[in-house]
């Protein structure tokens, strides 16, 4: 195996190795998925498996929308409530 040695890599350099990088780890990853496929289609409770799966992409995507869909309140209106509150409990106290 030969690679370089040079210290100052450029831009370029750095992306193919980040893109080779990427491959090796899908390659390595669909190997392991493909393995677990022939596991699993050997198996007598294959349904429930499949059925479990099923729920639990549900639960996730659920959990993802709920992440990705929920708005935090607008900065400066928290702002504008924190300072109507402190000016009417000033108000109170004088």
């Amino acid at each position: 195996m030969t690679h370089s040695t040079r210290q100052g890599r450029g831009p370029d350099d750095q992306a193919v190795l980040l893109v080779a990088g990427l491959a090796d780890l899908a390659v390595s990853t669909l190997g392991s998925a493909v393995g677990g496929l022939r596991a699993l289609l050997g198996r007598s409770d294959t349904a429930d498996l499949v059925r479990e799966a099923e729920q639990d992409l549900q639960a996730r995507g659920r959990l993802a929308l709920d992440r990705w869909t929920h708005v935090p309140p607008a900065h400066l209106e928290v702002l504008a409530q924190h300072a109507r509150a402190r000016r009417a409990a000033d108000r109170r106290d004088v």
